[in-house]
């Protein structure tokens, strides 16, 4: 099995290459096998699988991932990692690694050269700084995905799978909730790391939705109305749409869209479901011409 998920190891690899961690990649490598073990069982790596790995760092999760798929495709993009990677990763012939920002590459280019087109299993240790923007980015770009199970913080996990009403419930959670579902499955504290984060991670696994779970014409002016109503949270929703500065409905037209919820007109944001954000913006989009955006 693979033999890199224990500090010794990494240290050994960290030390010969004389590696310096880059802090603006927030890089922090995972060296508890247990971990990495939960990992895989929550992806639900299988023989068949391609796995696109973000991230890969020194390899550790990368050879577990080569042990239990077909095919790992590991985007790394930090240049200084690439020989480390040749080295740890030349006993696997189904490796391909790439060095390239994330944000930047074809992956749906990559998931039809090698997974013919077929929903791909993303795994990630991510940069607590750019979680949301990979994640949003894979989903929006329409690369078919089976499942994105990721390494983040603590407190983004919480954000992801909160329910309205609560704290942590925000335009994340929404986003997130769209295109899949969040289930959350371990915590990992700062010790499985070389070096230690300063927070609690979490692993969370987004398993894609084939359909979104709502019915709703206008997925951007949604997006644009959550937003709007959580960028002034202590604010009720009413004002908070009339207050953004991208949205040009009438006070008028706004009222009516909340009435038509069957809420009370001074409730806030943070208690509306996904599916009355979608109520909002389907009564909204069909208010003639001045309900366009600007």
């Amino acid at each position: 099995m693979a033999t890199l998920g224990n500090p010794q190891k990494t240290i050994e690899i960290i030390q010969k290459y004389q590696f310096a961690f880059q802090k603006k990649f927030g890089q922090n490598f995972l060296i508890d096998q247990h971990v990495l073990e939960k990992i895989i069982g929550a992806a639900g790596v299988a023989k068949e699988d391609m796995v696109l790995e973000i991230g890969p760092g020194i390899g550790t999760m990368t050879q577990y991932l080569a042990e239990n798929a077909r095919q790992v495709v590991a985007v790394e993009i930090d240049k200084n990692l690439i020989p480390i990677l040749e080295e740890t990763l030349s006993g696997y012939d189904n490796v391909t690694i790439i060095n390239e920002d994330i944000l930047k590459l074809d992956i749906k280019a990559l998931a039809w050269e090698h997974n013919d087109g077929k929903p791909i299993k993303v795994v990630a240790n991510l940069p607590y700084y750019i979680t949301t923007p990979i994640i949003m980015g894979l989903f929006e770009s329409g690369v078919p995905i089976d499942n994105i199970t990721v390494m983040v913080q603590k407190e983004v996990a919480q954000r992801m799978q909160a329910g309205p009403g609560t704290k942590d419930y925000g335009a994340l959670s929404l986003a997130v909730q769209y295109y899949a579902t969040p289930y959350i499955a371990a915590n990992v504290p700062p010790n499985c790391f070389i070096p230690r984060p300063n927070v609690g991670s979490a692993v969370i696994r987004l398993t894609r939705h084939p359909e979104p779970p709502v019915s709703v014409k206008d997925p951007v002016l949604m997006f644009e109305l959550i937003r709007a109503s959580f960028n002034q949270r202590r604010k009720t929703l009413q004002n908070g749409l009339n207050n953004a500065q991208n949205l040009n409905f009438t006070k008028e037209q706004i009222a009516a869209a909340i009435e038509s919820l069957g809420v009370q007109p001074g409730v806030r944001g943070e208690t509306l479901t996904l599916s009355q954000f979608a109520g909002l913006a389907n009564y909204l989009s069909k208010e003639s011409g001045c309900g366009k955006m600007k």
